[in-house]
């Protein structure tokens, strides 16, 4: 009996978190506050598209690890090296948007508005400006101050995970292999490294040219001109992750995969079980509808783990916790901090 009361509470975690979650959370405080992250992402966005995309891969990496507590934006030092450390992360972009609209946002109104809902709002219109896809965010996720590598490491779902690993992945985070297939659907913006995908192309013992029968032969091909075997997660040439319309967040990353263009292992990895591929045809044959189910499943994301109430801090500065002039010192002492950079 109390095991079923244990499962009954945890399955019933993310609607409480996202009950204590508000749309309009900061219409009081902060008024400004949604109006000052559209200018700053719609400025970045204007000067570069590609921005797009890694904002709302920084909200997904953000809310994997510690769940949506803005860790991701933290930086590290040589003796504590923190999650944007991480190979998982090195190629995440925007982290100065975040700093513009977290700098117009305390000017108007300090200390009130957390880096966290500064990110969820980021990623929001971010999908607006590159896929005209809309919808409301709830607000009130406070800041969390611990920001470790290896965290990284063990939460984010690797480029190479099968459709089994990408399945348990997600269930850790309490998001079913349909939102999964749905949320995979980002990756119709955007770049990846050559080593995140060079084990489709190459003998990754030997280095031998050996493309992975489920990708499209013309396409590996085209991808072996661009990348040498010798490739690794750091190495400065990229691929776009979707080929259809690379600049676009729509529907068309899972007509890519219905041709075998998926540029990742666990892109074409959708469309080797049956269920998973079952959704990656409605998606294909629907536009609409996966919109509607992308920022629906971004919003169960955004809720994930969320600190809130007196949790956790609203930070002053996106990349660094509070000062010890802030209160926090007696919790740094203890090794709370440890991981993350401070004043």
């Amino acid at each position: 009996m109390a095991r079923y009361v244990l499962l009954v509470l945890l399955a019933a975690l993310p609607a409480l978190c996202m009950a204590q979650l508000k749309i309009g959370f900061y219409d009081q405080t902060c008024p400004p506050a949604e109006r000052l992250v559209r200018q700053a992402v719609a400025s970045a966005v204007a000067s570069n598209p590609g921005i797009a995309a890694g904002l709302i891969r920084m909200h997904f990496h953000d809310c994997f690890v510690r769940g949506c507590d803005g860790s991701v934006l933290l930086d590290g030092t040589p003796g504590n090296l923190a999650e944007k450390d991480a190979i998982p992360n090195l190629s995440l972009r925007g982290w100065e948007v975040i700093d513009a609209a977290k700098s117009a946002i305390e000017a108007a109104c300090p200390g009130v508005v957390s880096c966290a809902d500064i990110l969820a709002f980021a990623s929001r219109d971010s999908a607006d400006l590159a896929g005209n896809i809309t919808y409301k965010v709830p607000a009130g996720r406070r800041d969390g101050r611990v920001s470790i590598q290896a965290e990284a490491l063990t939460n984010l779902p690797a480029p190479f995970l099968n459709a089994s690993g990408l399945i348990a992945n997600f269930a850790r985070k309490n998001l079913t292999a349909a939102e999964m297939v749905t949320l995979s659907g980002a990756h119709s913006i955007g770049r990846a490294h050559c080593g995140a995908f060079t084990n489709r192309l190459y003998n990754t013992t030997t280095g031998a040219v050996q493309i992975d029968p489920t990708l499209s032969l013309s396409y590996g091909e085209l991808l072996q001109s661009k990348c040498p075997a010798s490739s690794t997660p750091t190495t400065p040439i990229t691929a776009r992750l979707d080929i259809i319309t690379a600049d676009v967040l729509d529907n068309k990353y899972y007509v890519a995969l219905q041709q075998q263009l998926g540029l990742l292992t666990s892109d074409q990895a959708l469309t080797t079980d049956p269920a998973l591929k079952a959704e990656v045809d409605e998606n294909a044959g629907r536009p609409n509808g996966w919109a509607t189910k992308f920022h629906r499943a971004t919003v169960k994301m955004g809720a994930i783990e969320v600190l809130t109430g007196s949790q956790g801090e609203i930070r002053r500065n996106c990349r660094v916790v509070n000062s010890r002039r802030l209160g926090f010192e007696a919790e740094r002492s203890a090794g709370f901090l440890r991981g993350v950079a401070s004043f």
